[in-house]
């Protein structure tokens, strides 16, 4: 064994670039971390500052770096590039493929709105009508069918270009227990085998007006159980502490975790991981920051999404300064959604690679192309001493 400790950390839909298949998701020409620091240039005047990243290497995931930001003289770790191979684009996807689990079946997506027999099962156990039932933005749903609601108390139900069924409900007009049990509901309904898709999500919100309407930190992530053993199951079973911060717990349906730190947001992510490396304990602590993509990508909002990186990057140099000898730090990400591209939904990228300890021997290393995201939980397994499962090639030697 190499390291005591590892912590992954997904930075939820940062992206480098669009990956080989992306025409078949109507991605062509996505590039999530690149053109947001071309938007900061070239609408804010100054380059995207992520020192911390830089650091580590993530100008090196675009072969012309990154626009305004001056290569470091100096390079720490390791970096790279990988490639979802899943074939969803959603978060389930990468974050079971890095489990060693890549999701490389069909599930089901509802472009036109889902089937009548599922709303009807819906209401029935709900006692509440349905409204909207429409691919939709999640935040102007709100502005569209939020008023609605208020005065009808039925449940705004709608998907996006992903496998999800979402259903968003006013914290004061449906209680976020009673939201809960809706969408616990709406998860047995699709689990196959005639309708299976990714994930239900319960997207609570409050206000009073389409003005003022805002989502909150109650959201919660019912995703389909895995299909088979993760790395995170192996982990666990060999006696090692598994560790959950954020929504890999969701992603699981806690298979394989010990722990799990719910997220508030990006900077209550980071002061869990803080938490988490001042303790000891022995195996992968896993981390998803959602911000990124719920708050930013799905908005569109460029300049959000580029800030948020920055205050992420600050957080990361403190971490990095707390970091021991024998722990191993992973940064990567699940998909893309870039802030600059149509629509709303994902966009099927490259995700990048970056790992780094105190004591690695090899600075500035290049990675490469990885051709599959199970490359990081073959290589947590190879740390520990686990049997791996089949899928990915380790790197632990490269970053040893």
């Amino acid at each position: 064994m190499r390291y005591n400790r590892i912590l992954t950390i997904v930075i939820d839909s940062v992206g480098v670039g669009f990956a080989p298949d992306a025409e078949k998701y109507k991605s062509a020409g996505a590039d999530t971390l690149g053109h947001m620091a071309s938007y900061f240039v070239n609408e804010l005047g100054r380059p995207l500052a992520i020192p911390t990243l830089t650091k580590l290497g993530i100008t090196r995931t675009h072969p012309d770096g990154l626009a305004g930001i001056a290569e470091p003289t100096q390079l720490l770790g390791a970096h790279g590039r990988m490639q979802v191979t899943s074939y969803g684009n959603d978060s389930l996807d990468g974050h079971w493929e890095m489990m060693c689990l890549p999701a490389r079946f069909h599930v089901d997506y509802f472009p036109e709105g889902f089937p009548p027999e599922l709303l009807k099962k819906l209401e029935d156990f709900s006692g509440r009508g349905i409204i909207c039932n429409k691919p939709y933005s999640g935040t102007q749903v709100l502005v569209d069918y939020g008023e609605r609601q208020l005065e009808t108390g039925e449940l705004i139900v709608y998907t996006s270009g992903d496998s999800v069924l979402q259903i968003a409900a006013h914290e004061d007009i449906i209680p976020v227990d009673e939201l809960y049990r809706i969408c616990e509901y709406a998860r047995t309904l699709i689990n196959g085998p005639e309708i299976t898709m990714g994930r239900v999500i319960a997207r609570p919100y409050v206000g009073t007006s389409k003005d003022n309407f805002v989502r909150t930190a109650n959201r919660r992530d019912y995703g389909l159980e895995p299909c088979g053993p993760t790395a995170l199951t192996r982990l666990h079973d060999a006696g090692f502490d598994v560790i959950s911060v954020g929504k890999t717990w969701d992603l699981f349906c806690g298979q394989g975790f010990d722990t799990h730190y719910h997220n508030e947001s990006n900077m209550d992510g980071m002061d869990h991981v803080d938490e988490v490396m001042a303790q000891d304990w022995q195996g992968l602590c896993f981390t998803n920051l959602v911000d990124f993509d719920t708050v930013y990508g799905h908005r569109r909002n460029a300049r959000g999404y580029g800030e948020a990186l920055e205050a992420f990057d600050e957080r990361l140099a403190h971490v990095m300064d707390t970091v021991r000898p024998d722990d191993l730090l992973m940064v990567t990400a699940d998909h893309g959604n870039d802030p600059t591209y149509m629509g709303t939904d994902h966009t099927r990228e490259l995700v990048p690679l970056l790992a780094w300890s105190p004591s690695m021997k090899a600075t500035g290393l290049d990675l490469g192309l990885r051709t599959t995201c199970s490359d990081v939980g073959a290589t947590i397994l190879d740390n520990f001493g686990v049997e791996d499962m089949g899928e990915g090639t380790s790197f632990l030697a490269a970053v040893s």
